[in-house]
């Protein structure tokens, strides 16, 4: 008997949006389809998923320990924010290649159905940063007699959604800056900014209107502009990155 082989192994997501992207939220059901294409007739030991939330920070240093000896000093930390795991097909064990329990897939398409409801507690928002990431993701594996197992992850993203309405995030921001400009022995006038805007939180897709005042008492002109930065900060054994 020729046994058949395993052409594709996908992840689908049934999709809450209509720009048709997997965002979920804590307390959000997570639903999707394990689909498995084969050619000829497989026996199959199980089909498993398993579902994580994670939230990962590692990067290293060099120390000098004197008398020209430097060492790597390694900072990692780890954060799980859930781990689900359940069986599509088959039994939960799959560490031996007993014949016993198998289940035969004939050649063609076959889906198989997931679903699992991620915490109520909320959730850190997906994220991709230099020193660490945020992330979760669905694994599925198919397990056979014999051999390897084929294995495919596929992440979705989380969005933990902020109340902007609370006096922290409604207060207005300012600030004043002085500058004195120099050129060899001569010395120009001050340039002074101050700037402020209405608030702190905003959400995406909103305009932020910036109100600013330049007193400009020197020779040169000055051409304003305004940026904004994001702030990343990696925490691993007590140390900030």
């Amino acid at each position: 008997m020729v046994l058949g082989k395993v052409k594709s192994l996908t992840i689908s997501f049934d999709c809450l949006n209509d720009s048709n992207i997997p965002v979920y939220s804590s307390g959000d059901t997570v639903s999707g389809r394990v689909n498995l294409e084969v050619t000829g007739e497989i026996r199959v030991k199980s089909l498993k998923i398993h579902a994580r939330g994670r939230a990962k920070v590692r990067w290293t240093e060099s120390r000098n320990a004197g008398s020209n000896t430097a060492y790597t000093q390694n900072y990692t930390e780890e954060v799980e924010y859930f781990n689900h795991k359940d069986v599509l097909l088959g039994h939960e064990r799959d560490d031996d290649n007993s014949e016993e329990g198998l289940h035969t897939l004939h050649s063609g398409r076959h889906e198989y159905a997931f679903s699992f409801e991620l915490p109520q507690i909320p959730l850190a928002t997906s994220f991709e940063g230099r020193h660490g990431s945020v992330r979760y993701w669905v694994k599925a594996e198919l397990h056979r007699p014999w051999l390897l197992p084929v294995k495919l992850k596929k992440e979705f993203t989380v969005f933990e959604h902020i109340d902007i309405n609370t006096p922290s995030l409604l207060s207005p921001q300012a600030g004043t800056k002085e500058k004195t400009l120099c050129c060899w022995l001569c010395t120009s006038g001050p340039i002074s900014l101050s700037a402020k805007i209405e608030r702190k939180g905003y959400t995406p897709g909103e305009s932020i209107q910036i109100f600013a005042e330049i007193e400009n008492c020197s020779s040169r002109i000055v051409v304003p502009k305004a940026t904004i930065y994001q702030t990343q900060a990696f925490y691993a054994k007590g140390k900030m990155k």
